[in-house]
């Protein structure tokens, strides 16, 4: 069983040394587009350009988010230069002028592909704007993010059943057929970057809730607004019970309107990396809020239990993307954000908790990215490990970047120095 000064003896120079020379050093500068702005994510699996020069919001703005963190935490001025030029094409380029909010993708000149908003993009834009605000105090980063929020009140805000409708137009009209442009669970290491995912726009999803949780989060802590403290405050709710399926001890992703859980044969599915980085996405947001995590104690153990009986590999380490309704994962592919989301969940929850387990999952994955996931040659992390232990996908992609292992090594060495 590990112990906690084992855990820092043996793991936080490690951890420190990851971030700088395997996540960042690969990133930076490899990615900061000094022609047109902003950054260039498409990379194969040695690190050299993979054909994909476009910018899509979600990827944009966790890279701003990215930086704008590590100045925070006071890694250097170079961060600072990261974040400023990062946000400057998050403002100049992707946002809409004339109707306000982020369009969804743009060419590498900053020429709009993809004009429609869907709110998960809104939500990482928040997150970046209000992130770059508290490392910097740039009142620009501010009024941005106040609008952003005033349009998602009155375009998106669903009085009616909470929550928020997902998927609009550029002027904001919503949109109720056709496709989506979403994260959705796919994997994202096929031959070829992933594309769009077909989905039913009408759908309100946990997965955009969950981001939009985490961004208002930030924005609460920057800005200290009643409005931003409320929307929090339904957000937490939605994660730990509405999309909380809590006689079975997982949550679901797809929902109508009114929140009935869709649960057609495709929908059956648990995430255990949503499922985890649920978990301490509401530890954080029960801190800003100044709830105590001991009310949300039962949520946080009955989703691990369950995520540590159908997901996590007891002998390798390590947790599988996804699986039915309590049976044995069945895509077994981890993947590099799933070992991220999950490290940090761990250790989170055994600050929560003092449960030892936790320190043992912790150890156990980091283990397991040690040894398969994190490439030590050509730096970055592998997109995914197969069962047989090899190595697939890109280094980076749409939606591959520095933002869940560089937040994940951020938050583990930030919760072993507490501890």
């Amino acid at each position: 069983m590990a112990d906690i000064a084992t855990l820092k003896e043996e793991y936080l120079s490690s951890l420190k040394q990851t971030l700088t020379d395997n996540v960042l050093d690969f990133w930076f500068p490899r990615s900061i587009d000094v022609e047109h702005g902003g950054f260039i994510t498409s990379y194969d699996e040695h690190g050299e350009f993979a054909g994909n020069d476009n910018k899509q919001v979600v990827t944009q703005a966790r890279m701003v988010w990215l930086a704008a963190r590590l100045v925070r935490e006071g890694y250097g001025d170079e961060y600072r230069d990261i974040a400023d030029h990062g946000f400057a094409f998050l403002v100049d380029e992707l946002w809409d002028e004339p109707n306000g909010g982020f369009v969804w993708e743009v060419r590498r000149d900053g020429t709009t592909v993809k004009p429609n908003k869907h709110l998960y993009g809104q939500s990482f834009g928040l997150y970046a704007l209000s992130e770059y605000y508290r490392a910097t105090g740039d009142d620009k980063a501010a009024d941005y993010a106040h609008e952003l929020v005033d349009l998602m009140d009155e375009h998106a805000k669903d009085g009616e059943h909470g929550g928020y409708i997902e998927y609009f137009t550029p002027d904001w009209e919503p949109i109720t057929e056709g496709q989506t442009y979403l994260e959705n669970i796919e994997p994202d290491w096929s031959p070829k970057e992933s594309g769009d995912s077909v989905l039913d726009p009408t759908l309100k999803l946990m997965n955009t809730h969950l981001h939009l949780m985490e961004a208002f989060t930030t924005y609460y802590e920057a800005f200290d607004t009643s409005r931003g403290r409320e929307r929090l405050h339904e957000l937490l709710t939605i994660l730990t019970n509405t999309v909380y399926r809590k006689n079975r001890g997982f949550c679901t992703d797809k929902y109508d309107p009114d929140w009935s859980q869709k649960l057609d044969e495709e929908f059956r599915v648990v995430s255990y990396g949503h499922d985890l980085e649920t978990v301490w996405l509401a530890m954080e947001a029960a801190d800003t809020l100044g709830h105590s995590q001991d009310l949300y104690r039962e949520f946080f153990k009955t989703l691990w239990d369950y995520s540590l009986e159908y997901g996590y590999d007891e002998e390798r380490g390590g947790f599988y993307f996804y699986g039915g309704f309590d049976e044995p994962a069945s895509f077994r592919v981890k993947a590099w954000w799933v070992q991220a989301e999950c490290m940090t969940s761990a250790l989170r929850t055994y600050e929560c908790t003092g449960d030892d387990r936790y320190l043992d999952v912790f150890a156990d994955t980091w283990e397991f990215l040690d040894d398969h996931q994190i490439d030590r040659e050509h730096g970055e992390w592998h997109s995914g490990i197969n069962d047989d232990l090899e190595p697939v996908g890109r280094k980076g992609a749409v939606y591959k970047a520095a933002y869940h292992n560089g937040r994940a090594l951020l938050e583990c060495i930030a919760a072993l120095e507490r501890l």
